[in-house]
Parts: structure tokens; C-alpha cells; sequence
């Protein structure tokens, strides 16, 4: 939703996430408490275990920023708006056709007469206020490329032209803040929660419905890339995610695993041999590292071991852990287009979730590198 202030944010509706998100943007989904028979209870036996970073990290690199194809894949848009998206592609370098698809799904599903609870309007979602300021006169309303004058959120071509316009003006104004990260998840964080909130927060602001707006964007654009979109985290970074892709599919084995592989775990895990969220995140450095680097066995201590990095700067082969009941009891591994691999529970396996994911997403959350 394309606004200036968060108050009564709603989120992009059509795209799945109103359910669990409240008027105030706070996850309302119920927790489950399944997770405590998993990370959660190994954090107690860290001091028992007690192991540490053995050796030191490759040469750091510098962040990358999200790289993406502008090559528009048009198969998944609605005909009758695929020259508009063409079009108002053209407005600016940092804003690609693939990007205007993926938020127009995220925003409303491709309904162009939707109108949410906070009366965000059209296909892009601009609140009365926003549209006045930023609407474009570019089509009539009887779908020609006429503008009929009359600058109208409910008129596809008038929307999408200035859904581009904002968008446009968002990535100049990010530039110019003091502020860190990728500039594409800054646009649209700004788009979502306004520039103010980005500024103030000197990044993607910390609302579970911006974050998950961002993350969800991100890995749509995908869907409308013609090949697959380059978001790149190194060497190092690669070769972390595709050591910890080797088991997707492995059981969850509470206690079991580690850096050579998965292995039998105790209590609820004696009977399964297989991987917790720790001891995969262990095993892909690890490996990853040429058995180099070995991070702490449990989630708690994984994440103040590597370096520190801002979401916003996360990329493929970094390890992110999540504070699910008071401390952080979960981790798994980014693996690129708001998603990661983790080991999730007992009678789990293995397998890929959406950082978008309101269970996920409300969560805080800390971003740790080790190559």
C-alpha cells in the first residue's frame, strides 16, 4: 500500500497476509508450541556443549545488493496490463517491469476495483491522501491510452503509471538518505510504511507487515523474470546454502546432527537420525568452510558468533536466527528471494519456508555471516 504513515495499515491482502496480521500490523496467528520440543530446549544445554569458531572466516566481502534480470516475463499478468507495465518500466532505471508485477500481486491481486480497509484503492493501493499528491492522468477509463482527464486509482494505466512515478521518486529519495542496505527493499519499504519510517529506522523498518511486504515482493519477481534472477551471496555464501540443501527432506532429530552430517539425537530424537535447526546451520558452514570454521553448536550462540549484518543486507549463505520464545531458539539458513532452509521441529524435515511467513516475520531477528 502506497502511503505515508503506517496508522491503520492493513498489508497486501490478496496476497495472503491479512490473516494473520492485525490492524496494527502485529502477527496475530496462533503460536504454536511445538518448537519448544525443538531449538528451544537444546539452548539449555549450551553451556554443556561449549563450542566455538575454530577458525577465522574467507576475507570478507562487501554487501551485495539484490541483483535482478529485467527481462519482463509477461505470461503471469493480465493482457490488458502489460503494455502499461512496459511503459511505466520506462520511467526510471530502479524500477523494472518485474518489480511493478510483483507488487501489483502483493498489493491487489490484479483486482483493479479493489478498495482495502484502510481505503487504499486500484491495482496499486494508494490511500486518497498519496493519490492526491502522486495520481497520473495517463488512460481512460474504457481502457484506451487516452488520458480522459481524470486522474483515477480505479483506471488501470493511471495506477500503474503512478505506481511507477512513486516508485521512482521513493528509490531517488532512499539515495539520499544516511541510510544502509539494498536500495530495492528500501524502495519498497518505503513504499509500504513511507520514506519517514525508513529514515528513522535508517532501513527497512522493524512493522512485521513491511518486512513481510518486502521479503514477499522480493521473491515474486521471480514469477514475472524471463530466467531465474541473480541474487548472489559469494562463493562462501553459495557454498553454504548448497551444503544445507544436500538434506533437504532429512528428519528433525532434536539433539542430532552435526558438522560431518546428520546423526542420532536424544530424548524425543533417540529413535531419529537426521539434523536440528543448530547442527544444519553447523554442518553447512562447516563443510562450506573446508572444515576451517565451526560455529557454536546451539542457536543461542550462533547468533553473537560471525559477523553481525542488517537484514537489509542479507544475502545467500548467511545464518538468521529468530527469538520465537524469549530467546533465539531457531535458526536456518537465507537462502535468497525471502527464503530459507531450516530443520523446523520434531516430526518436521528439512525443507525451504518463506521469510514472509507471519509466524516468521513478527519475530526479532538477528543476521550473522561467516564468510
Amino acid at each position: 500500500m502506497a502511503r505515508y504513515a503506517l496508522s491503520g495499515r492493513t498489508g497486501f491482502q490478496n496476497a495472503g497476509f491479512l490473516g494473520g496480521l492485525d490492524m496494527s500490523g502485529q502477527a496475530t496467528q496462533a503460536r504454536s508450541a511445538m518448537l519448544v520440543t525443538g531449538c528451544a530446549v537444546l539452548g539449555l544445554l549450551g553451556s554443556m556443549v561449549g563450542l566455538s569458531v575454530l577458525g577465522a572466516a574467507e576475507q570478507e566481502q562487501d554487501a551485495a545488493p539484490v541483483g535482478f534480470a529485467t527481462t519482463f516475463d509477461s505470461g503471469r499478468v493480465p493482457a490488458e496490463f502489460v503494455p502499461w507495465i512496459g511503459r511505466a518500466a520506462r520511467q526510471c532505471a530502479e524500477v523494472s517491469a518485474p518489480l511493478l508485477a510483483a507488487q501489483i500481486e502483493a498489493e491487489s491481486g490484479w483486482n483493479p476495483s479493489a478498495v482495502s480497509p484502510a481505503d487504499a484503492r486500484g491495482l496499486s493501493q494508494f490511500v486518497p491522501g498519496t493519490w492526491a499528491t502522486w495520481g497520473v492522468d495517463a488512460a481512460g477509463k474504457d481502457g484506451s491510452a487516452r488520458p480522459d482527464g481524470v486522474a483515477d486509482p480505479f483506471t488501470p494505466g493511471d495506477a500503474i503509471m503512478t505506481q511507477a512515478r512513486y516508485d521512482c521518486w521513493l528509490a531517488d529519495k532512499v539515495k539520499r538518505m544516511n541510510v544502509g542496505g539494498d536500495p530495492t527493499r528500501l524502495m519498497l519499504a518505503a513504499y509500504n510504511a513511507g520514506p519517514g519510517a525508513v529514515e528513522r529506522f535508517g532501513g527497512v523498518p522493524p512493522y512485521p507487515e513491511t518486512q513481510a511486504y518486502v521479503a514477499a515482493i522480493i521473491a515474486s519477481m521471480a514469477n514475472y523474470t524471463d530466467g531465474e534472477p541473480a541474487e548472489t551471496g559469494g562463493a562462501f555464501g553459495e557454498r553454504v546454502v548448497a551444503a544445507a540443501r544436500k538434506w533437504l527432506g532429512t528428519p528433525y532429530s532434536w539433539g542430532g546432527g552435526g558438522p560431518e552430517g546428520p546423526g542420532r539425537g536424544f530424548a524425543q530424537g533417540a529413535n531419529t537420525v537426521g539434523f536440528d535447526c543448530s547442527s544444519l546451520v553447523q554442518y553447512a558452514v562447516y563443510q562450506a568452510s573446508g572444515g576451517e570454521i565451526l560455529p557454536p553448536r546451539v542457536s543461542q550462540l550462533q547468533v553473537t558468533a560471525g559477523k553481525a549484518v542488517s537484514r537489509d543486507e542479507m544475502r545467500p549463505g548467511d545464518v538468521i536466527g529468530f527469538n520465537l520464545h524469549g530467546s533465539y531458539d531457531h535458526i536456518g539458513i537465507y537462502i535468497g528471494h525471502g527464503q530459507f532452509i531450516h530443520a523446523p521441529k520434531t516430526g518436521d524435515v528439512v525443507k525451504i519456508s518463506n521469510l514472509g511467513e507471519p509466524y516468521y516475520a513478527g519475530r526479532p531477528q538477528k543476521v550473522r555471516r561467516f564468510g
